[in-house]
């Protein structure tokens, strides 16, 4: 009996997922890669350790990222932030509650925010950095975004995107208002 390794077993999840991810089954792939089925299904198995080559045309039919079949694979598992755990700041100006809904290795790349005004509050930003867009829907209420020189009034349901790369600012209506704000970081 043989003992197989992290590595075999990780690879032969991450190619047998990307298989099932495609819909194809063993012979599709075979003939797709030119890797025999016996071989595919060994390698699937972990009771085969292919070569380079193999790999790399095993990689290319099933159009997956060669260098990330090795990668631990994620925690698979539902992650769960109850409502009164969510981290909450208060926003640059008074009567603006920002709930932090984005994980915190996001801070940077893509961000989310419940967004909560009272009436008549607003929530100024200096520029983000370049090529930064956010994105936001009103939940309730209304609001008035400013990017730049452009501004839009938007009700309940509009989504606003806008370039976040030059100062901008949303503003509540008379009546406060709750929306959802998605930062994308270029």
């Amino acid at each position: 009996m043989t003992v197989r390794s992290d590595i075999h077993d990780r690879l032969a999840a991450s190619l047998r997922e990307a298989r099932r991810a495609k819909g194809l089954s063993l012979d599709a792939v075979a003939r797709l890669s030119g890797v025999s089925r016996s071989m595919v299904s060994q390698i699937e198995r972990a009771e085969s350790s292919p070569t380079v080559a193999t790999l790399w045309n095993l990689t290319q039919a099933l159009q997956v990222d060669f260098a990330g079949l090795l990668e631990p694979r994620p925690d698979l598992s539902i992650e769960v932030v109850r409502a009164q755990s969510a981290p909450v700041i208060a926003g640059r100006s008074e009567g603006v509650l920002i709930r932090i809904l984005s994980p915190a290795d996001a801070v940077g790349s893509h961000e989310v925010y419940d967004l909560r005004f009272q009436p008549g509050s607003k929530l100024p930003s200096d520029p983000h950095g370049p090529g930064c867009r956010e994105h936001l829907t009103v939940l309730e209420g209304e609001v008035t975004v400013t990017s730049g020189e452009d501004r839009q009034h938007l009700g309940l349901g509009d989504t606003a995107r806008y370039f976040a790369d030059r100062p901008h600012q949303i503003a509540a209506g008379e009546q406060g208002a709750r929306a959802i704000l998605i930062v994308q970081n270029s």
